[in-house]
């Protein structure tokens, strides 16, 4: 088993990779059931529950700590997937001019540096465009008061128009696309991995864990690439 890049314990390394990766998966689940509001029909109401959603999100201590947990998981899995590609390389010895995979490995284990690039680019993206934006008081002058009395920014707008915009919007859009196709080959290796390096690795699970976990790399990564698509061409300008 290789080392971590950034942890010196191959068991150490073994867990927490683990404990994150699917931890984050459950992240991607809670995100996208919130971000599915995005979907309604644009008025009124859908502006305000979303925008509720987003105050929650960003207020609740609870959720608060699981955001630093899975700020803190990203970076690691990250960097730590960097920093192992580029090790890796340097020890692959120049005297091979080819290099002939094994048939027992999958194109997205062999290309983990390249698909945490991606994976990695997309998150700072998202995080400038968005989250930064609402966060760090770029929607102060956006602030209202919803139907039910929440002081709340506008997230919903903001949303709406960086996806429809008519200059950058599209190609906001297509990269949208091509991060989730990037982190459902991620998924397709790391979901079924996190369980074996925790011990699950049993005859009787593998074979619904494996499909399970192709099933989840699938599903999860297409409805959060449907959203914003859906904006871009279906959903009423806002």
């Amino acid at each position: 088993m290789a080392k971590s890049a950034l942890l010196k314990s191959s068991l150490a390394k073994k867990y927490w990779m683990s404990f994150t990766g699917l931890f984050l998966c459950t992240f991607l689940v809670g995100h996208l059931l919130g971000n599915l509001q995005l979907l309604l029909p644009v008025s009124d109401a859908a502006r305000d529950q979303f925008n509720e959603y987003a105050l929650f999100m960003t207020t609740n201590p609870l959720v608060l700590i699981l955001s630093y947990v899975t700020y803190i998981s990203i970076l690691f899995h990250a960097i730590d997937g960097l920093v192992l590609t580029i090790n890796n390389r340097k020890a692959r010895p120049q005297k091979y001019v080819s290099f002939r995979p094994s048939t027992n490995t999958i194109w997205a284990s062999r290309n983990m540096g390249i698909l945490g690039t991606v994976i990695l680019a997309f998150i700072i993206v998202h995080m400038s465009a968005l989250w930064a934006k609402m966060k760090f008081g770029g929607l102060d002058h956006t602030i209202y008061t919803t139907e039910s009395g929440a002081r709340v920014k506008d997230l919903y707008t903001l949303t709406l128009e960086t996806f429809q915009d008519s200059e950058w919007g599209l190609v906001l859009v297509i990269f949208y696309v091509l991060s989730m196709i990037a982190i459902a080959f991620h998924l397709i290796h790391g979901f079924g991995s996190g369980f074996q390096s925790l011990g699950v690795n049993h005859p009787k699970y593998n074979g619904f864990i494996r499909k399970f976990g192709y099933a989840f790399a699938i599903l999860i990564p297409l409805a959060f690439a449907v959203i914003p698509v859906y904006i871009h061409f279906v959903l009423d300008k806002i």
